[in-house]
This record gives structure tokens, C-alpha cells and sequence, in this order.
């Protein structure tokens, strides 16, 4: 692993046990899982690459529009599914036809694959990437080298 990949994975394993709250970014307080990826990135370059407006649980929904995903690909490197590795950021389609809205970071790869995601209920834990899991995934991306 890189040091960089060790980063990543040791910023977003120190949020587990985070309570989940909804639209909250604050280690140790409370996250979402948007709020879990704006942590880590915040511990990795400083300033957030964005300002995120607020949004509701069902938000982009109504006009069936992508806005994370987008969000996604502006600031992270985009990958293949194949092409797995620990520190990657995975986006989650919940529901079949739904938008997808969910991240996490892959914390492990090979048989005991697992990823670091805040979960309604749960707050921030490290599941396992399971088939279930698996098969909800849209996109995978890697962080920047450096900020963009």
C-alpha cells in the first residue's frame, strides 16, 4: 500500500463508531456517508473541494439526477470496476432504478474485502463488501493525487 492509500484508510477507520446524522460531517459527532468522504478528504488536502448544499434524504430523486456521481467526477479519479485496490471510493446504487447516493471506502481487498461506510442506524462501521454489497455498486473512483 501507499502511503497515501494508509492515509486514507487510517482517517476513515477513526470514524468508526461516528454516529450517523444526516447532512453532519464531524468526526466523533455525527455523519452521513457523504460526510464520512468529506472528512477523510478534508484530513488528505485541507479545504473541501466544494461547498455541499443541504439535501434531503430523498434528494435528486424527483428529477432522477445523478448529482453525486457528478460531484464524483469532478473530484475524483474515476476506475474500473475490476480494478480494485484499499482507499477507493465506491458509489452505491440502493435500489434498482433509484439514483445512486451511497459511498464508502474500500478498507479491504481479496476474500475479506470490506469498506468503511456511515449507515442509517449503524453510524460509521467496516462491512463486508459482500455479494449483496457488491452487486449495488455503480461506479468505483480513487482520490487526486492532489486536491483539485
Amino acid at each position: 500500500m501507499t502511503y497515501q492509500t494508509d492515509l486514507i484508510l487510517s482517517e476513515a477507520r477513526g470514524w468508526i463508531g461516528t454516529p450517523y446524522v444526516h447532512q453532519s460531517s464531524v468526526k466523533g459527532a455525527g455523519t452521513d456517508c457523504l460526510g464520512l468522504l468529506r472528512g477523510v478528504w478534508r484530513a488528505l488536502y485541507g479545504d473541501e473541494p466544494e461547498k455541499v448544499p443541504a439535501y434531503s434524504l430523498d434528494w435528486s430523486e424527483v428529477r432522477r439526477d445523478e448529482q453525486l456521481w457528478a460531484a464524483a467526477l469532478r473530484h475524483l479519479t474515476p476506475k474500473t470496476l475490476e480494478d480494485e485496490a484499499p482507499g477507493d471510493v465506491l458509489l452505491f446504487r440502493m435500489r434498482t432504478g433509484a439514483v445512486a447516493k451511497h459511498l464508502g471506502i474500500v478498507g479491504r481487498i481479496g476474500a475479506e474485502a470490506s469498506f468503511v461506510h456511515a449507515y442509517s442506524r449503524f453510524g460509521v462501521i467496516e462491512s463486508a463488501l459482500s455479494r449483496p454489497w457488491r452487486r449495488r455498486v455503480v461506479a468505483r473512483f480513487a482520490f487526486p493525487e492532489e486536491a483539485s
